[in-house]
């Protein structure tokens, strides 16, 4: 009866310790927004951002192909995020 006792505390304890270790989605939104907003290229604090279960949508609108890519590539670099979907639409500036 002890060894069940100890195994259930010890599985508790183990499943507490990895739900803590993973990122939320919430978690993820944030960093994925400041990093954004952050960056002088991409200038995303406009953009709308999704996380769902670690993957990230990123929508809005960029002047340069490779600010759309710079934005996809920020997004990845952030603990847990696990893919970006990335539908940013490049629309350059009228002069």
């Amino acid at each position: 009866m002890r060894f069940l006792t100890l195994f259930l505390l010890f599985a508790f304890l183990l499943a507490g310790v990895v739900a803590l270790a993973q990122t939320s989605d919430g978690q993820i939104y944030d960093q994925v927004i400041r990093r954004l907003a952050n960056d002088p290229d991409v200038k995303g604090g406009a953009f709308e951002v999704d996380v769902k279960e670690g993957v990230v949508t990123i929508k809005g609108v960029v002047e340069k192909e490779k600010f759309k890519e710079k934005a996809e590539k920020l997004a990845k670099k952030v603990k847990g995020v696990k893919g970006v979907v990335n539908q940013l639409v490049v629309k350059p500036r009228s002069a």
